[in-house]
This record gives C-alpha cells, sequence and structure tokens, in this order.
C-alpha cells in the first residue's frame, strides 16, 4: 500500500476532505443558473483533486494547477481520462492570464491567499473568483465585521466582494487551527465608474485610508477644501469623526462624486 503524501507546511497545505463541501463551492464556482458551462475555468492548488471532480463537470475547459510536484502522478492518473481537464505543475503565481473570459476557483493556501486575490483582481479577462480563504480574511474583505479594508474599497467600482459560505476547521486534513469562509470576488459587467475617474478613485481612497490627521476627514482635508469635505460628507451621510473603516463602499462613492466632481 503506497504511504500518503505528507503535507508542506512551507506550501500552507490544508486539503478539502469532505465531498459535500467540495460540491457546494463547485456549485458556487459555477451557478447552476448558466446557460451552459464555464468556458474557462482555472483551479488554484489542485491538493489531491477531491474540489477538481466536483468543477470537471461544470466547464468546458479545466486548467488545474498544483505546485507540490509530488502530487501530480495522482493527480494526472485520476483526470487521465477527462479530455479537458489539465492538470499543470507549478506555481499558480506564474500563470499568465487568460485574454479571454475566465474563472477562477480553489482551496487557497492560507499563507499565499493576499497574492492569489491581487492575482485575480490585476486580470483583466476574469469574471469572477470562488475563493476557499481563512475565515478571518473572508469577513475582513466583505465587510462581514461591518467594516471595510483598503484593498475591497479600492477594488469596489470593478469588483463585487460578497461571503457566500464558511467552512469548519473540522473539514480539511490536516485540521487548520481556524475555519475557513468562502469569499465570492465578481467582475462587474457595468463598472461603477468610468475609467476616466478610476485614478481619483484611487487617489482619494488611499488618501482616506493614510492615517495622516487623525481621522477620514482630517486626511482628505489635505487634498481638498474643508468646505468641500464637509459637503461631501453630508452627501454621504457621514458623521466626521466616523472611523475610515466604517464608511461603506457606497458611501465612498458619494464622497468621490462630490470631491471629485
Amino acid at each position: 500500500m503506497a504511504r500518503p503524501t505528507p503535507v508542506s507546511r512551507a506550501l500552507s497545505q490544508n486539503f478539502l476532505a469532505d465531498r459535500a463541501t467540495a460540491e457546494h463551492i463547485a456549485r458556487l464556482a459555477v451557478p447552476h443558473g448558466r446557460q451552459a458551462p464555464a468556458p474557462l475555468l482555472l483551479e488554484v492548488g489542485a491538493g489531491k483533486g477531491a474540489l477538481t471532480e466536483r468543477l470537471a463537470p461544470r466547464c468546458r475547459e479545466l486548467r488545474a494547477y498544483e505546485i507540490d510536484r509530488r502530487l501530480l502522478p495522482v493527480l494526472r492518473t485520476r483526470f487521465s481520462g477527462t479530455a479537458h481537464v489539465r492538470v499543470i505543475g507549478g506555481d499558480f503565481l506564474a500563470a499568465r492570464p487568460p485574454r479571454t473570459p475566465f474563472s477562477v476557483a480553489g482551496n487557497v493556501p492560507f499563507s499565499r491567499t493576499a497574492a492569489i486575490v491581487e492575482w485575480c483582481l490585476r486580470a483583466h479577462a476574469l469574471t469572477d473568483a470562488t475563493l476557499l480563504t481563512q475565515l478571518e480574511y473572508a469577513r475582513k474583505r466583505t465587510g462581514d465585521y461591518g467594516s471595510w479594508t483598503l484593498l475591497t474599497v479600492r477594488s469596489w467600482p470593478r469588483h463585487e466582494w460578497r461571503l457566500v459560505g464558511r467552512v469548519a476547521r473540522t473539514r480539511f486534513r490536516p485540521v487548520p487551527r481556524v475555519d475557513a469562509g468562502i469569499v465570492r470576488i465578481e467582475r462587474r459587467r457595468t463598472p461603477l465608474l468610468e475609467p476616466a475617474a478610476y485614478d481619483s478613485w484611487r487617489c482619494l481612497v488611499e488618501l482616506g485610508f493614510s492615517g495622516i490627521g487623525g481621522s477620514l476627514h482630517a486626511s482628505l482635508r489635505r487634498a481638498h477644501p474643508r468646505r468641500r469635505v464637509d459637503a461631501a460628507f453630508r452627501a454621504a451621510d457621514l458623521d466626521p469623526r466616523v472611523l475610515v473603516g466604517e464608511v461603506a463602499p457606497g458611501r465612498w462613492l458619494r464622497l468621490h462624486e462630490v470631491l471629485a466632481g
């Protein structure tokens, strides 16, 4: 009997070990409401293939990336009879994003979550990403704590972030210390801002999150007259004492409308 492949702590490996959870994630990644299977799906961190198996029937082409070369022989054998599944040995982050519309799904190594999300946000042809991450990360990025992060607000005009599920840590092997969350990032078909406005949006949000001045109101006054900042806060229905993390993306849009108008 072959010995099981030991996990790599360096690669932050926690394999999904529950079939029902894998099926649930696959349904979120490729909803039944679609008229046809997804044309192209990239899986980050295929592991032992638990999620790969559930994603395969839902797309016309599946590229399953796995960085741990010890897992590749079993993966390739498992999907050798599935012509539209290609197992790719290597780092997902080194992959060049496709130029045609594509989706991303995967049980993301917790230690590499930030880099993988950034890769997805930079990919112009990405339509959506369904990622299994640490629950704390998922809640912070989607506003589930009642606060919002710089990354989420900055990307909001082009990408919608949602927390679409939670997964108990006992569904993984080895069992991690924390539960996981399922983050869904969708590129908006119609952006909330015109392309020409995105530079001013980014500058405004980054200035607001800079902490300079001790408050959001004070930070924005470094680039705008106080009367305009006051008017923007009234338009967004914000108290001047509000903490920057408490400002939801929709209110940031109102601030931008007044201050960049």
